[in-house]
Formats: C-alpha cells, structure tokens, sequence
C-alpha cells in the first residue's frame, strides 16, 4: 500500500541524534525533580514574569538556564537565595494554564536534560501544544486513572500506549477516545502510579483542572513528512 511505505520512510527518516547535544534548544524527559511554589506572577502588558520558590531547581539555575514549569520551556532571568524568575510572553499565557497560577500554587520543575543525562522519561521539548482538563479521577488502592479531555486537533496525536507530557509529567497513555470525524473533542486516560501522585501536583489536580499537553514530537513529523507525499 502506497501510504504504508510513505510511513516506513517517514520513520525511517526520523533518526534519532547520536547525542541531544545537537538537537535545537533545551531538552527534558517529563521525569519531574521538584514540587515548586509560585510566589509571584506579575503582569506586564501582554506579559508576566513568574517567580517561584524551588531550591533544587535554583541552585543550579543561572541566568539563560531553561527550566520547564508544568511543562512549558521558560529562560531563567534572575536565580538567588531559592527562587528563581521567568519572563512569560503572551503567546505562552495564551497556549498554557500558566496564566492561571497565582502565589502558592504547585508546579512541576525539571531542568533542562544535560546531552549525557539519562532519558528516563521520552523526548519533551517544552513547547506545549495545548491544554486540556480532568474530566475524571477513578482512584484505587494505590494508584489513579486520569481522564483529560482534548481538542480534536490533538487528539489525533495521541495513542494508546504511545507517550504524553501532562503539566511537564511524562505518562504513557492506557486508553483513547474512538476517532471522531469533524471538530469533536477526544480524550485520553492515563494511569499515575504512587511515585507520581506523591512527586508531582497531578497528585493533588482535580476534576476542571486545566493541564498543559504536549504531544509526542515524533508524530507531528510523521504527520507533515507524510503531507508532503515524499514517495522514498
């Protein structure tokens, strides 16, 4: 079948670097290091700057270090005494719930991933994609399974047993929505294990809670190498 070999060769095409150092821009792995503590945002226009308490975080952060906050990729301006600050452009505000943080709220911190870390989690680049919102939590014994609603632009990106980033988390998704023809928003369910309910603020989210998503890259390439026809 034609469009089967155009997605082995997209595939194909889509080799991994030898090291992440030559990849564009900060790279992370959805594997959270620290609980943070917003202790301001203050708007600026069209803009913010956001200030949040996260010792482990700051204590290696510099000026120009990249940090993703609930998963969206920020450039530390200024890091002293356990805190450290970011300029939040208002195309982010729009994209993301950061926008909605305000003093002592949670978030999720991990440093950009050095090029001979460990990828523990998958490839995240910090650009979020969207958001969506918890629409249910089915807890048991010792774990939960999350349901997040999606906009049909994203849903398509997502599969079952494939990797999402919630809020910066790396998940593997353990249920989708059947596909939908049109504009019909899709879900997706994931299941948090003790060690990501106790380390990361999707332990304390909540049913109409607003989550940043960000889809798995590889898929989006996929999608635009397959647009393009590329017959090879």
């Amino acid at each position: 079948m034609p469009g089967a070999r155009i997605a082995r060769a997209a595939l194909a095409r889509l080799a991994v670097p030898r090291s992440l150092d030559r990849l564009e821009g900060a790279v992370f792995t959805g594997i959270v290091e620290e609980l943070g503590k917003v202790t301001g945002l203050g708007r600026v226009a069209d803009s913010a700057r956001l200030s949040i308490h996260g010792p482990l975080v700051s204590g290696s952060a510099a000026a120009g270090s990249s940090v993703a906050v609930n998963g969206v990729c920020l450039t530390v301006t200024a890091a002293a005494g356990g805190e450290f600050t970011a300029d939040v452009m208002g195309e982010t505000l729009a994209r993301t719930s950061l926008g909605t943080l305000g003093p002592g709220s949670p978030v999720n911190l991990e440093r950009a991933m050095p090029a001979s870390g460990r990828l523990d989690g998958h490839m995240v680049q910090g650009h979020v994609d969207g958001t969506g919102v918890i629409t249910e939590r089915r807890p048991s014994e010792r774990w939960h399974v999350v349901r997040v609603a999606i906009p049909a632009a994203l849903s398509r990106y997502v599969a079952e047993k494939g990797s999402v980033a919630v809020d910066g988390v790396s998940l593997t998704v353990s249920g989708v929505s059947p596909p939908a023809p049109g504009p019909e928003a899709g879900w997706f369910e994931v299941s948090l294990i003790p060690e990501t309910l106790t380390r990361t603020t999707l332990g304390t989210s909540a049913v109409g809670d607003r989550v940043n998503i960000e889809v798995d890259v590889i898929a989006k390439y996929v999608e635009r190498l397959l647009a393009a026809g590329d017959p090879r």
